[in-house]
């Protein structure tokens, strides 16, 4: 462990809002080996770098392991040895500004899904298209992944036939950004195009990057009040310093884009899912993987 950054340690422990579940315990999935069968790629260029130890980063100067989290960049390994992943939507990250860069896994997604993931510090915050964007977050009113569509939709029709608002024409599949690219991999025209219609109109999914504490300000900010709020139901986090007084379904930011984009795979998509985004976890899961082997020497487990 003592070749592991002290910050790393604590990566996976940034728990956000994001996931509470509003089910009973019992409805959760049946327990599983932590991260039990994912399709990753190998951890062999991770075990390497480890072995060689913290390296200083060139922009920042900070001692690091695998990578920057201040300066978003690779160090001790490269961008051809880690897997590069496109997202069927596009996310954007809202980091709290008092969130410490090297508790918080939204790093993992950008370096892994770079042309996808974009990193917002409070209080910037872009300006959205309510129903083309959605915001994931529990709440009164949060609908789930499969209920989702339907929504935006139904905002979409509302939006369209006001007539104090100017007429809003169907975007052509190919400027729907980033909302097709997991149906375009694979099947016949006709398949892609009925992936296309499924996953209109969404474009883009925001989640925030913040301790329980922390997220108070972000989520009541005027400029998500009217996105639609998603919630993940029946997820359990895997991280292994739970905090006392909280529930295990407070997951970290990466696992919760990781079910998100899953169950809308699966729901949204409407296609079996077959590992596409498991290496979202590669990093996670290996530190994860590190960390309990140290407990289990340490006699802690």
């Amino acid at each position: 462990m003592s070749s592991l950054d002290p910050d790393q340690h604590l990566q996976l422990g940034c728990r956000d809002k994001t996931t509470v579940s509003s089910d009973s315990s019992d409805t959760h999935e049946p327990a599983k080996p932590p991260l039990h069968g994912l399709k990753l790629a190998s951890h062999a260029v991770l075990e390497k770098a480890q072995q060689r130890g913290r390296l200083k980063c060139s922009k920042c100067g900070g001692s690091r392991m695998f990578f920057c989290y201040t300066c978003c960049s690779l160090l001790g390994v490269s961008l051809q040895e880690i897997p590069s992943i496109k997202l069927p939507v596009k996310i954007d990250i809202i980091k709290h500004p008092n969130e410490t860069d090297g508790k918080s896994t939204a790093i993992h997604a950008k370096i892994l899904a770079q042309s996808d993931v974009t990193i917002y510090t409070y209080p910037c915050i872009p300006e959205y298209e309510k129903d083309k964007v959605v915001l994931v977050f529990p709440g009164p009113g949060a609908v789930s992944v499969q209920d989702m569509m339907q929504c935006l939709r139904d905002r979409s029709d509302s939006r369209s036939h006001d007539p104090y608002e100017p007429c809003i024409k169907r975007l052509k599949s190919e400027e729907v950004q980033g909302a097709t690219h997991a149906a375009e991999s694979a099947g016949t025209p006709d398949e892609a195009e009925g992936s296309e219609s499924r996953v209109y109109p969404l474009q883009r999914v925001v989640f925030i990057d913040s301790t329980w504490n922390q997220t108070n300000k972000i989520c009541t900010d005027e400029r998500l009040q009217d996105l639609l709020q998603v919630e993940l139901r029946a997820r359990k986090t895997c991280f292994w310093r739970h905090q006392k007084g909280k529930p295990d379904t407070y997951l970290s930011t990466i696992e919760a884009i990781y079910y998100f984009l899953k169950d809308f795979h699966e729901h949204c998509v409407a296609r079996e899912y077959k590992g596409e985004y498991d290496n979202l976890l590669f990093f996670y899961s290996y530190l994860h993987s590190v960390v309990n082997k140290a407990k289990i020497s340490a006699g802690k487990c």
